[in-house]
């Protein structure tokens, strides 16, 4: 007679920003696929609390947390132990922060960031199977020390592995979610994409992200480059994704050069953002230059000067240096060097179906895969084998393939 086996769960801390947010979605995704029970634990912060609208087959919590940033130190720690209290009370005693009572999850995962802490340590304590992604080429200070802890460790970049501590990191790449991984193997024509924006089909089109914290210092150094786009590449058409702040002042830039353009805070649709692009200008998060090259899009990346420990410059470098991406650093982003990187990827289709062959290099459609194999297999070795799990050692999981990048 077959044994009983009741769901498997797992509960990932994603939240903070949408570099720890989507990849961790994207992750979800496949244990959903695999019949897991998951919960994702988001932070209060607009960008997570508008990205899981919608969500209905997933369980979100949000937890009180705060960056451990200067001048937030001790509300970090404070907020820390109320979010550990919360998930030991939730999943050990009583019934609280939308959970149930003694609902242990068999694993957790982090995926970088404040949000990523309390609920590690909580798991662990209960002793769940722990496991944590760090996306960036230089590691979190929150997954540095988290990576003595955990069972298993991945990373974006292999160059991070070096970095943390603790078992070995599998290199698997960033996970992005399947609506990128259907695009990047079966992607609709610009065109298409185009017109469903409501743009010239045949017209070239920049997309312009600053992200959830480098929007300002790209929007303004993008308005200030219209003027000389505006002379070498009048026809451009442009999508940019301001940020809440800047909506208004950016919209007039562009009509004051003359030049079509969408203006929005946030775009939800953000594989037809970038199947549309001729060129993208952004940031350079790990979670989005994963999404730019699973779908192949030639970059010019302005990486935040103020991110902790330069890691978006390092992330942008280890790409520039593949001839994946053009780096061009805020202090040198000048209208004329912004312009100049712009137009020589457009007006050159050479150059930019170099761009795009290099990128191929750095995708990792089965990262989020991997990631959900390696989680069933972490549990099955660690779990006594009982009735009660839907996993036991001798189960048939698939065997992880690592992506190695460049």
């Amino acid at each position: 007679m077959p044994r009983t086996r009741s769901p498997l769960t797992v509960a990932i801390a994603c939240g903070g920003t949408g570099g720890h947010l989507f990849p961790g979605l994207a992750v979800a995704e496949e244990l959903r696929r695999r019949d897991c029970a998951v919960t994702l634990l988001v932070s209060p912060k607009a960008v997570d609390q508008q990205a899981v609208q919608g969500i209905d087959d997933l369980t979100v919590v949000t937890l009180p947390a705060v960056a451990f940033q200067r001048g937030s130190r001790l509300a970090f720690f404070r907020d820390s132990v109320r979010a550990y209290r919360e998930l030991r009370a939730a999943w050990y005693r009583s019934e609280t922060a939308g959970l149930k009572a003694g609902a242990t999850p068999h694993a957790a995962l982090g995926m970088g960031g404040f949000t990523s802490v309390a609920p590690l340590l909580a798991a662990r304590r209960g002793g769940a199977t722990t496991f944590l992604h760090e996306a960036n080429a230089i590691p979190g200070r929150a997954n540095r020390l988290l990576s003595r802890m955990v069972d298993q460790s991945f990373v974006g970049f292999p160059s991070a592995g070096h970095r943390l501590r603790g078992p070995r990191a599998l290199v698997t790449g960033t996970p992005v979610r399947s609506v990128f991984v259907a695009a990047g193997r079966a992607p609709q024509s610009q065109t298409t994409r185009r017109l469903t924006l409501g743009l010239h089909p045949d017209r070239p089109v920049a997309l312009v992200v600053g992200g959830s914290q480098g929007a300002r210092g790209l929007n303004d150094a993008v308005r200030a480059a219209l003027p000389v786009l505006a002379q070498r590449a009048p026809e451009m058409q442009w999508i940019h994704l301001t940020g809440a702040h800047d909506v208004e002042t950016v919209k007039a830039a562009y009509a004051a050069a003359r030049l079509t353009a969408i203006v929005l805070p946030f775009f939800d649709a953000m594989d037809v953002a970038l199947g549309a692009a001729s060129v993208c200008i952004s940031r350079a998060g790990a979670s989005f230059l994963a999404e730019v090259t699973t779908l192949r899009v030639p970059a010019v990346l302005v990486p935040l000067p103020t991110a902790a420990d330069n890691h978006q410059w390092h992330n942008a470098r280890q790409l520039a240096a593949d001839g994946a991406a053009c780096l061009l650093e805020q202090a040198w982003a000048t209208p004329e060097s912004l312009a100049g990187a712009v137009c020589g990827l457009v007006n050159n289709p050479a150059a930019a179906a170099q761009m795009r062959a290099a990128q191929e290099r750095w995708q990792s459609p089965r990262a989020a895969a991997d990631v959900a194999e390696a989680l069933l297999r972490g549990i099955a070795k660690r779990q006594p084998v009982n009735s009660s799990l839907p996993l036991s050692p001798t189960d048939n999981v698939p065997e992880i393939h690592p992506v190695l990048s460049a």
